[in-house]
């Protein structure tokens, strides 16, 4: 490949605002077919492709080879068109094969930067951006819009099903998909449709009785519940079918229950890939969605036999029946026509059928069904008509003339039913396939529908309109925290809010997920500025509170805002895709605002690229330092090591905390380079330290993009190498339990191979992830690090002392070593060695401090005396450790009562109490002498007794002398920790 050309400045100033937005550039030298790629687009075609190696070579022969072949024409029709200098710029959806036979949609879009003399183009550069999961929501919506446009054209049952299954085959071409329904007898497996599975194994299961361990499908049936199974050989549900699945090379199985909207269990639909797998996000969704469309299928089935079989009965003996004259006038109805029509018999005959005439139809339908009656002598079709309430309603009507000998029409039958209940249900379907089925508001196909219409009005009418992109902030921590159901609840509140606070002619739609586009018409101001009112409307009915439950929720909105018509030539998506970019940059000017597109402002860098400036400069000026927190044995007083905490000493606003910057460069490459700057300045200052005499092992926090380079231990070991005066034992890396959550063999080996290094590692925040029981057992760490919130609150939460004793169950039942962080107090620090922790560090034993001040604190430290004396209780005393622990949180409970910080007292009953329960116990009486026994079964009582005389003042309106009393129950309650510290052989109450 020729050395390549420098860019322009204008040129290298838009490949820098395109790579900063995640988009790949490249650059095509035409006359020699070479194509260079940037750093952005290599790593999207090594990490997201999955493309080994780099790519290089002429485009002709390389890039175009990986393009779908079902997309070639249109890619190079596109191009030519553009270099042909027929369109302003190239851009083109398509594409590109990955090295496992898949495919991923990309947007490529680019233009000639450079002709000849004669104008033929020379060099070409442009961007490539990853658009799968966009096109792969696409999709979905546009087979999930196909199916119920099946139902809605009346298909039966197992064509429907068989083409949901057939469409999520298409959409994920590398799986395999089944519907398995429920038995009427609600206990067997019954076969729905699964083309691309073995015909034997199809037949295996069919009539297999639904349970625990009876494979995803049945156990999920069983259970209502999802059950995702990664590997099928080693999961105990598939014990008794492992062979059947291996025949039928099956991997792996994802099965979601089918649910009723009232939650009856209908049957099931699975994902299965041949090789174990796990889903992410989008496998959960899709299989969650597909599931929802499988219900509607079968509800609307089960929907339409039953009016089939009404339908029936009326045929034979329920239908209307009305006979009339050659001229119309009634002769007689059955009592089906009085129960349908509202009119009985005396009120219908001698009139003509006019009298039920809705209006709905004009002149012409009834003089075409006049001619066909004369012509044909029958008609045929739907009427709506009018009850005698003045209900309008839909019939189903054959009228048949009955002729005499001699030909001539002696009388009209018309035979009739009621069909308003099929057609309210097909006005649903017809609904539900263009709105959202969550908050009812359109979806991304109404929404599509109602923008090509206002664009056209606006051209007609030489209006205006908005379109506003919304996307909500802080909707994930909500669900994260609350769960799905209160999620779901705070989105249809504020979907109606934001509706109410727009126009009538205005549309607001939901696209998924917390994004909704709004469009706002029939404006005649040019000035953006004339948008403000309504946006701010939208953006203040965002904010406000939601109450949910006994939760009262508050979340915001960052809008991204377009104007419609452009100098420039735009469509829908283009709109779009407009007003979402200008909503990324609402997110990065703080969120809660609004951001107007400018196609000129937007291709500067901006926010998030400037804060990553900011931090790549201040680790190129030096400014970043490393703080150093003491790790201790409290026992007996050794330091033990020190953990290395990075600051950022900033010319102007101080020394700011790492919460300040990192989450800034989490995601990106920089987070690598400060990883390695933080390895290499620890293994700096151990060097420091052993030549005056100090050796301190140093614990580095690991970040999970640096634990997941494929070269992270080569540079590890490169950085060791640099350092050979400090042993690699003496460095310890930290890595959170979410770090570890991705690749698990992987994580596993690269840790392997840094212990093989010498270099250790430790669990951090151990207990707030996903603490599986197989990270601890597969995961070679060597040190638990237990999360400082459950350290801190431990002395007054029994919930977090039960946790603890967990912690360290596990720690002893899996052979590691154990650490706290977050010890505050001397009191911290004796409870964890009573519980056998003896490793810890905190504010209680030391401030993180910078390297220079750490050696005279180590030489100045001693463990306080209480520590020394304290022997770790045994497994006997754990249950009156956590009494104690607990009988202070409810004197805790019954001061936050009277001090109205809840709405309701502890239980006051001293039977009916933790302590009270836990003296009941045989344990109480073999821990206890009679005389012990009696002292604290009258102060229990006497602080019940005391505790409820409290309420009853603060019932009766006299809070404040209930308050002033608090000394009183105090006292009491230190009289009681004193005497249950001394069944423990406690000298002192010092936990008080």
């Amino acid at each position: 490949m020729p050395a390549s050309r420098p860019l322009a400045p204008e040129d290298a100033h838009w490949k820098h605002a395109a790579e900063s937005a995640g988009d790949g550039v490249w650059d095509w030298s035409i006359d020699d077919d070479a194509i260079e790629l940037s750093h952005g687009l290599s790593h999207i075609w090594q990490e997201v492709l999955g493309h080994p190696g780099t790519l290089c070579g002429a485009r002709s022969t390389v890039w175009a080879s990986h393009i779908h072949p079902d997309d070639r024409a249109r890619v190079d029709a596109a191009l030519r068109a553009h270099l042909a200098n027929e369109t302003p710029s190239y851009q083109c959806e398509y594409r590109l094969r990955q090295p496992n036979g898949q495919a991923r949609w990309v947007l490529s879009r680019g233009t000639v930067v450079e002709r000849d003399a004669q104008g033929r183009p020379v060099r070409m550069i442009g961007t490539l951006t990853d658009i799968h999961w966009r096109k792969h929501a696409e999709q979905f919506e546009q087979f999930r819009s196909r199916i119920l446009e099946m139902l809605a054209g009346g298909e039966d049952l197992p064509t429907v099903l068989d083409a949901i299954v057939r469409g999520v085959e298409q959409l994920d071409p590398i799986v395999l998909c089944s519907i398995l329904l429920l038995d009427p007898d609600g206990v067997h497996l019954r076969h729905g449709a699964a083309p691309s599975l073995p015909d034997f194994y199809n037949e295996a299961i069919h009539g297999v009785p639904i349970g625990p361990n009876t494979g995803s499908c049945g156990t999920a049936m069983h259970t209502g519940e999802r059950v995702i199974v990664a590997d099928i050989q080693q999961h105990p549900y598939w014990r008794d079918y492992k062979a059947l699945a291996a025949r039928a090379g099956l991997g792996a199985c994802w099965s979601q229950p089918v649910r009723t909207a009232s939650g009856k269990v209908l049957g099931s639909f699975a994902i299965y890939h041949r090789q174990p797998h796990a889903p992410q996000d989008q496998d959960i969704q899709l299989i969650e969605q597909t599931a929802r469309l499988v219900s509607i299928a079968i509800e609307r089935k089960e929907a339409e036999e039953r009016l089939h079989l009404a339908a029936s009965v009326f045929t034979h003996a329920r239908e209307g029946i009305m006979i009339t004259a050659p001229d119309g006038t009634i002769i007689d109805v059955n009592d089906a026509f009085t129960r349908i029509t509202g009119y009985p018999r005396s009120e219908a005959v001698g009139h003509k059928p006019s009298l039920l005439k809705s209006g709905r139809q004009d002149r012409a339908f009834y003089t075409g069904m006049w001619q066909a009656l004369v012509n044909k002598g029958h008609w045929q079709g739907e009427v709506w008509n009018r009850r005698k309430n003045g209900e309008h309603y839909a019939e189903m009507k054959t009228i048949s003339a009955v002729r005499d000998a001699q030909g001539r029409v002696g009388q009209y039958v018309a035979l009739f039913s009621d069909i308003t209940a099929l057609k309210t249900h097909e006005e649903q379907l017809q609904y539900n396939a263009q709105h959202d089925a969550l908050t009812g508001l359109p979806n991304r196909v109404l929404l599509g529908t109602r923008m090509d219409e206002a664009m056209t009005q606006a051209h007609r009418r030489g209006q205006r309109l908005a379109v506003l992109y919304l996307d909500l902030d802080g909707f994930k921590e909500v669900n994260d925290r609350h769960g799905h159901e209160v999620g779901d609840q705070l989105l249809m509140a504020l979907a109606v809010r934001m509706r109410d606070a727009m126009r009538e002619g205005d549309t607001l739609a939901r696209l998924g997920g917390d994004e909704f586009v709004a469009v706002l018409r029939d404006h005649d101001e040019p000035d953006p500025t004339h948008w403000l009112p309504a946006v701010n409307r939208v953006l203040a009915a965002a904010a406000q509170p939601v109450p949910v439950g006994q939760l009262s929720l508050q979340v915001s909105a960052s809008v991204g805002v377009t104007i419609f018509p452009q100098p420039d030539a735009v469509d829908a998506d283009q709109l779009l895709r407009q007003a979402d970019q200008a909503m990324y940059q609402a997110k990065l000017l703080g969120k809660n605002r609004f951001h107007v597109f400018d196609a000129e402002q937007d291709r500067s860098v901006r926010g998030h690229h400037e804060s990553l400036e900011h931090i790549r400069l201040g680790l190129a000026q030096h400014e970043l330092v490393l703080y150093y927190q003491p790790k201790v044995n409290m026992r007996n007083g050794q330091v033990i090591g020190a953990e290395a905490l990075i600051r950022w000493q900033h010319p102007e606003h101080g020394l700011l905390p790492p919460a300040a910057f990192l989450p800034v460069i989490e995601d990106h490459p920089l987070a690598i380079e400060v990883g390695e700057w933080v390895i290499d300045t620890a293994l700096a200052q151990m060097d420091t330290w052993r030549a005056q005499g100090l050796r301190v092992p140093v614990s580095v926090n690991l970040g999970a993009r640096q634990l997941q380079q494929g070269d992270f231990v080569e540079r590890l070991r490169t950085m060791l190498a640099a350092h050979p005066d400090t042993a690699p034992g003496d460095l310890e890396l930290e890595v959170l339990e979410t770090s570890a959550l991705g690749d698990l063999a992987r994580i596993s080996l690269v840790i392997e191979s840094c212990k093989d290094l010498g270099v250790g590692f430790a669990l951090d925040d151990f207990g707030t992830g996903y603490s599986s029981l197989t990270y601890l057992k597969r995961l070679p760490v060597d040190l638990l690090k237990i999360d400082q919130s459950f350290v801190r609150d431990m002395l007054d939460d029994p919930d977090d002392l039960a946790i603890l004793e967990g912690i360290l169950g596990l720690s002893t039942a899996f052979h590691r070593q154990v650490i706290a962080e977050g010890v505050e107090t001397v009191d911290h620090g004796e409870m964890l060695l009573y519980m056998g922790c003896e490793l810890a560090q905190g504010y209680g034993i030391a401030r993180p401090m910078p390297a220079e001040a750490l050696p005279d604190w180590v030489r100045a430290w001693q463990p306080p005396e209480r520590w020394q004396e304290v022997s770790q209780v045994t497994r006997d005393d754990v249950p009156l450790m956590v009494a104690i622990v607990k009988h202070r949180a409810w004197v805790q409970g019954i001061e936050r009562f009277l001090r109205q910080e809840r709405d309701a007292p502890p239980p006051l009953s001293a039977q009916h109490c933790d302590l009270g329960h836990w003296m009941a116990q045989r344990l109480w009486q073999t821990l206890t002498t009679p005389a012990q026994r009696a002292r604290i079964d009258a102060l229990h009582h006497e602080i019940h007794v005391l505790a409820e005389t409290l309420c009853d003042l603060h019932a009766l309106g006299r809070t404040d002398n209930a308050l002033a009393r608090l000394g009183e129950l105090h006292a009491l309650r230190d009289a009681m920790m004193s005497q249950l510290h001394a069944l423990q052989g406690r000298r002192d109450a010092s936990l008080v």
